[in-house]
């Protein structure tokens, strides 16, 4: 298994169509949670990929799996277990989101849950965010030792940031988080974490924030994910994806691309998908960049938490966008 994944799996509903959810009278049912994202978008991407995660053994736990697996994702190491709940969230295209996940099953995860040597038998990546930490003090003890192993075996670890204010404060998820940070590779950011969670300062702008990380943490690649809203249209969403990496001294910059957004939930772990599909299929950082912020932009006109970018369709993007890069 090449890339391994270790997070929760998610139950998303949203009105259809954009709707606001006071007025709708039905909901879309879509499958998420970011480190599954990330498995299935490296998965479509050509990197075998295993998600490691908790489900209560109920139709909605099996639903999840279903789609997990449709997607082409390594569930053999799945747990299933009677205590807990599948985590629900309702989300507005654009605007509001609301978690209904406490006492989820993957909350209840303890260190000693998983194999971590038998997970990462053969893999060459490992994939987590600061969202599993934030499940509770369980969860964030078993992302501890499962980065520890990642490290033992010799796998390039990426942690993405990702901090959600509902979850968690910005105290406790810094509190958690820097001695996790230790034992990354590869960090990835958007442009306003860094600030919230470590205070620094981020009008200096994101190479400033990349090399503060950098230093702050030593790890030897940090990404820094730029995003933004465009347009004149009111009733048409658009937005720009962009990037930058630091890799051990060397900074590289991807051209933003921009998308009308048919749904923007995901394109964050489909940044980080593309990025690590193309350094695990020998691309380049400055070609890993390009796929990362090229995947993102393709989710945002998919409908669904799953991004479906295929090497092919980033192939057209890069070349119709001005993104190519070296190969």
């Amino acid at each position: 298994m090449t890339l391994v994944t270790f997070g929760e799996g998610l139950i998303r509903l949203s009105p259809p169509q954009a709707g606001r959810l006071p007025q709708s009278g039905s909901l879309d049912l879509h499958v998420g949670g970011s480190e599954l994202n990330v498995a299935v978008g490296a998965a479509h991407l050509g990197v075998t990929s295993r998600w490691v995660s908790r489900l209560p053994d109920n139709p909605l736990g099996r639903l999840i799996a279903a789609r997990a697996g449709d997607q082409g994702v390594d569930l053999s190491l799945l747990q299933w277990t009677s205590d807990g709940r599948v985590g629900l969230y309702f989300a507005e295209v654009g605007g509001i989101t609301l978690y209904d996940r406490a006492g989820s099953a993957m909350s209840r995860v303890t260190p000693g849950s998983f194999d971590w040597q038998g997970a990462l038998a053969g893999a060459r990546w490992f994939h987590v965010s600061g969202i599993t930490p934030a499940l509770s003090d369980a969860a964030a003890a078993a992302t501890a030792e499962a980065l520890a192993a990642a490290k033992a075996a010799s796998v390039t670890v990426s942690y993405d940031l990702n901090y959600r204010p509902k979850l968690w404060s910005a105290d406790r998820a810094r509190q958690v988080q820097e001695p996790l940070l230790a034992h990354v590779d590869v960090l990835i950011a958007n442009q306003d974490d860094p600030g919230l969670l470590f205070g620094i300062d981020i009008g200096r702008g994101p190479e400033a924030v990349a090399r503060a990380l950098q230093k702050r943490f030593g790890c030897p690649a940090v990404a820094v994910t730029l995003r933004e809203s465009t347009g004149n249209d009111p009733s048409k969403l658009r937005k720009a994806r962009g990037a930058m990496l630091l890799v051990e001294g060397t900074v590289h910059h991807a051209p933003r691309v921009e998308m009308d957004v048919v749904d923007p939930i995901g394109a964050g772990d489909a940044f980080d998908a593309g990025l690590i599909a193309a350094r695990l299929l020998e691309k380049s950082w400055d070609a890993a960049l390009r796929w990362g912020v090229a995947s993102s932009a393709l989710k945002l006109a998919v409908a669904g938490d799953f991004g479906h970018a295929t090497p092919a369709d980033i192939d057209r993007l890069l070349i119709n966008d001005t993104l190519q890069g070296t190969r």
